[in-house]
């Protein structure tokens, strides 16, 4: 038995054999042919470029149906680089000059623009290196009369292991088939992981040389929600595993129930339930399992799905499709909430590259030395704010004047389109994450400056104990029982509570079963989790009473590491509810 961490960008848990999907880098080799054969090759050309235009629009209109708009772009930026003119001359200058194969010059030149990609410091542009050998690929297989594997055709269930997955692999997934998928490469913000996500197949990327430890039909277990790949466990992990898994499928009816049951403790203290999403496309997920409105949408995935920016009236629909799908439900729309490095092309500068991008220019920070990309935002919402109740919320807030900058800018907005005519909700309310150490330790002062506050405690963790929660390396580290995470929270809870505002908390650890007592006994009453976590935590809620939680918050407030602290947690709640934890074991 093996285990291997990566990063988990897409949650659950499967249990299968392996198929390991071999790499499509074979170099093509390099051809000559004579001068007179030099029109037949542009022409072979040609009818391979038109011939994979048809493919790419196909899969285009696939994904609009299937995952939404946003990931459709992805297609849309395949055929932009297909009939760039630039390109297709690079392609035809090379075949003249040197006289070589239709497919020697295609695979020369997009090696080249690939690796170029690559070797750039900007996550967001070597990720979209996939998306150029991508298109190399397709090309070059009609080329040389090469058909590939399709993945949509597999008979069995299997696990998909692969050193990167193109966005059009991804696309064409079965997931009645595909159980689940790992890859050596990707990031968070890969195409991958976004697709992946969506399509709700389980997924660990970034394990960097998994495709060399897994041989196809070896047994794995991928665990999305630790973002561990254990490959041929055991038998007491296999078992271990099985019965949750086995678990999770009986209680999937009660789960279902319990949806419909209100969030309402033993002792009568109502707590609101609200979803996490990425795409307007959850929402109806996010419903069906309990959740009473969005207390966090990432508009971010809005602008990563497509190389260009979103346009005003691009927004402005997808916030509309999520206004209407909540049917008069709450929206919580978090602002942009992106670094330098993972700007879209059109705003991207070469001076915006940064060594340390977590510390640097992201977030509200960006959008404030981006007033259009900013304002156009704004009025994206207001203009969609008269379709629903809408909040808007601003990401990283560390001071009192970038929220007033931010206020300002909107009312700004707001005034322009007041003038235009444009009708808007004059009354949106505003509010901010509490998600860097300087926010949370001057929580009173910013309480008074706006309407609600919502704790990420999946920053606010990194920040306090300075840990990269990307590291693997130091990801022991990273813990929400942290003495001093817990204190910030504390405090935060009770500088909102003082003035009279909202307080909620949307980050992972929401949604973890071991915190709901100590988060309840802090004073939150406004959860925010990922959809398939609602179901349980709705299940430890009305299984407890808010006099056993506030005795858990002040215990654990008093202990010492947060070792400690997880152990004490998880004893209390298997008191209560004890299965809420799984196969996961006490000591950490």
């Amino acid at each position: 038995m093996q285990i291997k961490k990566g990063i988990a960008v897409s949650p659950g848990v499967a249990i299968s054999q392996a198929l390991v999907l071999d790499a499509e880098d074979q170099p093509v080799p390099r051809r000559t042919v004579s001068a007179s054969h030099v029109s037949i090759e542009k022409k072979r050309l040609e009818a391979a470029l038109a011939e994979s235009g048809k493919e790419i629009e196909s899969l285009r209109q696939q994904a609009q149906t299937q995952l939404g708009p946003e990931l459709a772009k992805i297609f849309g930026v395949h055929l932009g680089m297909l009939q760039d003119p630039a390109l297709r001359e690079e392609f035809n200058q090379l075949i003249s000059r040197d006289r070589v194969t239709a497919e020697y010059a295609v695979f020369a030149v997009m090696r080249d623009l690939a690796h170029r990609f690559e070797n750039l410091q900007a996550r967001h542009f070597r990720e979209r290196a996939a998306d150029i050998w991508d298109l190399e690929r397709r090309v070059v297989g009609h080329l040389i009369g090469k058909t590939r594997k399709g993945l949509a055709d597999l008979t069995d269930e299997t696990v998909l292991i692969a050193h990167d997955l193109t966005p059009s692999q991804t696309a064409t997934l079965d997931k009645n088939k595909v159980v689940a998928l790992a890859t050596d490469k990707g990031g968070l913000t890969s195409h991958t992981a976004i697709m992946a996500h969506a399509m709700g197949i389980p997924a660990i990327v970034g394990l960097e040389d998994i495709t060399s430890l897994i041989n196809t039909g070896d047994t794995v277990i991928i665990d999305g929600d630790r973002g561990l790949v254990i490959i041929d466990p055991d038998a007491a992990q296999l078992m271990e595993y099985r019965q949750n898994v086995e678990r999770s499928a009986e209680l999937a009816t009660s789960r279902d129930e319990m949806a419909r049951l209100p969030a309402v403790t033993t002792d009568g203290t109502p707590i609101s339930l609200m979803g996490n999403i990425e795409f307007p496309s959850e929402i109806e997920a996010a419903i069906k399992k309990g959740a009473v409105g969005i207390g966090l949408y990432r508009t971010e995935f809005l602008f990563l799905a497509s190389e260009t920016e979103p346009s005003e009236d691009e927004q402005c629909a997808a916030y509309r499709e999520a206004i209407h799908a909540l049917k008069g439900l709450p929206l919580t729309i978090r602002t942009l909430d992106l670094g330098a490095d993972k700007l879209t092309d059109d705003q991207h500068q070469d001076d915006s590259l940064e060594r340390n991008p977590f510390l640097g220019c992201r977030s509200i920070r960006l959008c404030l030395q981006n007033l259009p990309l900013f304002k156009t935002q704004f009025r994206a919402i207001l203009r969609a704010s008269v379709d629903g109740p809408v909040r808007i919320m601003f990401p990283m807030i560390s001071n009192i004047m970038e929220l007033r900058q931010a206020k300002m800018i909107l009312n700004d907005v707001m005034e322009d389109l007041e003038d235009e005519g444009i009708p808007y909700r004059q009354d949106i309310p505003v509010g901010i994450m509490i998600e860097v150490p300087s926010a949370a330790l001057q929580a009173k002062a910013l309480a008074r400056e706006c309407q609600f506050f919502s704790i990420g405690t999946n920053d606010l963790i990194q920040y306090t104990v300075a840990v990269d929660r990307g590291n693997e390396r130091i990801a022991s580290l990273y813990s929400a029982a942290h003495p001093a995470v817990i204190y910030l929270i504390k405090e935060v809870i009770r500088a909102a509570n003082r003035a009279r505002i909202d307080v909620s908390l949307c980050g992972e650890m929401a949604g973890e079963p071991e915190f709901v007592m100590l988060l309840l006994g802090l004073g939150l009453r406004n959860l925010s989790v990922t959809p398939p976590a609602l179901p349980e935590v709705k299940r430890i809620i009305r299984s407890l009473g808010i006099n056993q939680c506030q005795r858990v918050a002040r215990k654990a407030c008093g202990l010492d590491t947060d070792r400690e602290v997880t152990n004490y947690l998880r004893d209390e709640v298997r008191k209560i509810v004890p299965d809420a934890l799984g196969g996961r074991s006490t000591e950490q």
